[in-house]
């Protein structure tokens, strides 16, 4: 793991709101300053749980700079750069890049589908090749079952050539156990983060680099528990109990909608209502199920 630009556990962070709809910045700080409490090494804000798609750029760039402001270092920060359109896309990396944050993760542009590999390798290129930082590290975003449009091992190559100091890793959310292993045998040292929680283990195991998820939002010390005994012998039943929790709380997340679902496990944890707020198209859980999904929440470990 110690070959990989970027390891380690980073919470795909979901971002709170305000009565009104717009984020609560102050909320979403504290959220982050706890998840590096419970064990994240990092925070990767602006995703598809932090809602990313459904704010403006504006918007985007103002709960980036609350979370500096408030205290969370730019080298623990992953903001979540790629939309459709190429300029913005440019536009937020270098917002980025100007407040010290190097680290970003990157969806292709999404909109249209079917796309070739020359189509996508050109948009990823267009948009590095106007950025020109030598300090960005861009983590490329392979959600094909949201955005429409995979990213495929052959493409992974050409961009790892193509820019060697910059193209350093994925977050693999498809959860193909098969093509993170491909992807590790093909580029050794490339960086493959799981998206989803139960793959943590087996993809260390396998030489993985770690992990993005929804479920840090509630178990960051179990997913850190795994990423830094996976390979101790001796805390394997440590291991094993961290990895089943890490399951149960997943598998509670995916029993309803996941991200309304995830904000208000968030909620309970914390005590906070607030939590339950999503943006449209988004609607937060039912009455109905939220009082099911506390009975729930109440038995886990």
């Amino acid at each position: 793991m110690n070959d990989h630009k970027i390891s380690g556990v980073f919470s795909a962070a979901a971002t709170p709101l305000n009565a009104d709809g717009s984020p609560d910045l102050g909320l979403f700080t504290e959220h982050c300053q706890r998840l590096l409490q419970e064990g994240c090494h990092g925070v990767a804000l602006l995703g598809t749980t932090g809602e990313a798609n459904s704010f403006s750029s504006s918007e985007r760039r103002s709960i980036l700079e609350a979370a500096l402001k408030a205290g969370v270092a730019a080298d623990k920060l992953l903001p979540g750069t790629g939309v459709v359109a190429t300029p913005e896309t440019v536009e937020l990396t270098k917002h980025a890049l100007s407040l010290g944050v190097t680290k970003v993760v990157m969806l292709p542009p999404f909109y249209y589908k079917g796309v070739s590999d020359d189509g996508l390798f050109a948009a990823y290129s267009q948009v590095l090749e106007k950025i020109g930082d030598v300090r960005l590290q861009v983590i490329l975003y392979h959600i094909p079952q949201v955005s429409g449009v995979p990213l495929s091992i052959p493409l992974i190559g050409r961009l790892i050539e193509a820019f060697p100091n910059t193209v350093v890793g994925i977050k693999e959310s498809a959860g193909d156990f098969n093509n993170m292993q491909a992807i590790i045998a093909a580029y050794p040292g490339f960086s493959v983060l799981a998206g989803a929680d139960p793959l943590l283990l087996p993809l260390l195991k396998a030489g993985g680099a770690g992990c993005i998820t929804a479920t840090s939002n509630l178990v960051a010390d179990s997913l850190r528990t795994v990423y830094d005994k996976v390979h101790d012998e001796a805390c394997a039943g440590e291991v094993e109990i961290a990895q089943a929790r890490i399951n149960a709380y997943r598998t509670l997340s995916n029993s309803y909608v996941q991200i309304p679902t995830i904000k208000a496990m968030v909620g309970l944890k914390t005590g906070n209502a607030a939590w339950r707020r999503t943006r449209a198209p988004l609607m937060p859980i039912s009455d109905a199920d939220y009082a099911a999904l506390s009975e729930a929440y109440a038995k886990l470990p």
